[in-house]
């Protein structure tokens, strides 16, 4: 399956399982953006993420974002289908970070051209952010 393919159903999935905890949730569309879905709290707030979905197990490539920044209303959320993209029963891993935590976990290649978060690291680290959708609230 290709990676767009990929990235599709992780924001859809994403979308899906903010419906379903009952938030006010709109998709963008595009691609290459840093903004995948946008939530609305109430009048005056909103809350930004972007889904970083991947098929396997290793690396989640951070190539577009800026964890200098700070965005506090942002998040990022990790969704592994645990190489099983097409088995429909399976329940992906998924972490909700928010953007200014994601320098915490972040792996930087030696080369220094590639940088990006480890399933793996994540797994064993961010524990605290496996399906914590409550910090969104």
């Amino acid at each position: 399956m290709k990676g767009y393919n990929t990235n599709l159903a992780s924001e859809y999935y994403v979308l899906a399982t903010l419906y379903r905890l009952g938030f006010d949730a709109y998709i963008t569309l595009g691609n290459k953006k840093g903004i995948d879905i946008i939530l609305n709290l109430n009048d005056e707030k909103q809350l930004t993420i972007d889904v970083k979905g991947l098929q396997g197990t290793t690396l989640f490539p951070l190539d577009n974002v800026n964890e200098k920044a700070d965005k506090p209303n942002h998040f990022i959320v990790f969704l592994s289908f645990l190489n099983k993209m097409d088995e429909i029963s399976v329940v992906p891993e998924m972490f909700v970070i928010p953007h200014n935590k994601v320098k915490d976990f972040l792996y930087q290649n030696p080369k220094g051209n590639r940088k990006g978060i480890n399933l793996s690291m994540l797994r064993n680290s961010a524990i605290d952010y496996k399906n914590n959708w409550n910090q969104l609230k």
